[in-house]
């Protein structure tokens, strides 16, 4: 070989090598590259589990200390809590920022920052809402059996501690703590939710079909019974609330209050007479407390603004009115000591209303019996509000055509959720009372409740989950 060829190979060797080295140290950066990608996911999944650390975290701290929004520092957030593994070792930390409920809501807002020790240039973010739910989780929730007729149509759960018949259109779940039961109206043993619209439900033992036609959702026997003294709130306690902070009015020493509402204020008027029933209008059956309801003469007692705490109580019947415009309020009713021949009603006649439907208005009515619709109530009837009777009925008296024109009205619709102690009815077979009743759910208080309205717990629920990192 001579010296020409042998210089050649030796340039040519040089070249191979040059290449195989850029090749070397091309994988090599790129093994590198995919290194540090896998060590950035790895940081990123543990940033995640750190921020979700730090949700369940307080959510622990909150089961213990129901109302402490400040981590228990007495101040201001946020507030970084560092994160060990298994060996004690600090890989990371979380950071979370709380966001207190508003006034009137159970609602917090909180948000977890996790970082890794490794890397803290990678971080992960969630935000949770969290609430105490109210037991503003039903529609209607009932101590006793009841039907609804062939115009009734309930957005929103139903739920009875007795027997449900249902000819309407449920737009959710109707349930019954019973299995079966004996329908009063007809003296038959019946599935304790049925229906008799076409085609009608058969009676046990055979099964019941679906029904969707009248049962959307579906619906439930067996369900575990509702305490309905705990939906019932203290009515003393609401009382000792209005007396310290509120508004309160004793005994009118005449037949009860007329309290409006206009916006965040208020004018309250004693109620001196009462309408009589005109001739040939009686209690055709024999319904207990039986009356028009409807108010005669007044005076003016009382005005102003809608208390902060929302707590409102009149120690005799009360009629109620108007509408509210970022204001939240309970307004109750009740004479103490409790005596089953002095408790109190809250009678509706014309429309109560909110203004906002985004939870900044709420109103409960809260009565120690009946919570009514008079004689003389609106054709056109709406309420808003979380009605409960916490010893009595929901609903309107029979008026026959004797009463004269109010006997029969055209339409009611409600807005929030129906709790009565005892069998509720707004219309009555052949004619009376209202043609047509749409009940609509607000599913606001189910998290953001009337003031002092009961809760069903002491513990917080998951309402949304969001990844915002």
């Amino acid at each position: 070989m001579n010296a020409k060829r042998a210089g050649q190979i030796a340039v040519e060797l040089l070249f191979l090598a040059a290449v195989v080295v850029t090749l070397i140290g091309g994988f090599v950066s790129l093994a590198a590259s995919f290194l540090q990608l896998s060590v950035r996911a790895q940081n990123k999944l543990q940033a995640f589990t750190i921020a979700e650390a730090g949700i369940e975290y307080y959510r622990w701290h909150l089961a213990h200390v129901a109302q402490d929004y400040q981590d228990g520092t007495g101040h201001a957030g946020p507030y970084i809590h560092p994160y060990f593994n298994k060996d004690g070792t600090q890989i990371g930390q979380f950071q979370l920022t709380i966001v207190p409920p508003p006034p009137g809501s159970t609602i917090v807002t909180l948000t977890s920052q996790g970082t890794v020790a490794g890397d803290p240039t990678v971080k992960k973010i969630i935000t949770v809402r969290m609430g105490i739910p109210s037991f503003a989780k039903y529609a209607w929730v009932l101590n006793d059996n009841v039907a609804f007729g062939t115009t009734a149509e309930v957005f929103g759960v139903i739920y009875s501690n007795a027997g449900v018949h249902f000819d309407g259109v449920a737009h959710n779940l109707v349930e019954s703590a019973l299995n079966t039961y004996t329908d009063p109206d007809n003296g038959l043993n019946e599935w304790a939710v049925y229906t008799q619209k076409a085609p009608a439900d058969p009676r046990p033992p055979t099964a019941l079909p679906a029904q969707p036609n009248v049962f959307q959702v579906g619906r439930q026997l067996n369900v575990p019974a509702v305490n309905f003294t705990g939906i019932t709130q203290t009515l003393a306690d609401i009382k000792t609330q209005a007396q310290a902070t509120g508004f309160y009015a004793p005994s009118s020493s005449a037949q009860g209050y007329d309290l409006q509402l206009n916006g965040t204020s208020f004018k309250v008027f004693k109620v001196n007479t009462l309408l009589a029933a005109p001739n040939g209008c009686s209690n055709s059956f024999s319904q207990t407390g039986w009356g028009p309801w409807s108010t005669s003469t007044e005076t003016f007692y009382a005005s102003g603004t809608i208390p902060l705490n929302g707590d409102m109580f009149f120690e005799d019947n009360l009629w109620v009115s108007g509408t509210v415009n970022g204001a939240r309020v309970t307004i109750a009713s009740g004479k103490f000591p409790d005596n089953p021949t002095t408790r109190t009603n809250i009678i509706v006649n014309h429309s109560v209303n909110y203004t906002n439907f985004n939870a900044s208005d709420t109103i409960a009515l809260i009565a120690q019996n009946n919570v009514l619709v008079g004689l003389k109530s609106d054709d056109n009837l709406t309420i808003d509000a979380a009605l409960i009777a916490q010893n009595g009925f929901i609903g309107r008296y029979f008026y026959s055509s004797n009463c004269g024109t109010g006997f029969t009205r055209t339409s009611l619709t409600t807005l929030g959720i129906m709790a009565t102690n005892k069998r509720s009815a707004f219309a009555y077979s052949p004619t009376s009372g209202y043609n047509t009743r749409t009940y609509n759910y607000d599913t606001n208080l189910l998290f953001s409740p009337p003031p002092s309205f009961p809760l069903t717990t002491d513990q917080y629920s998951l309402i949304s989950w969001q990844e915002v990192q």
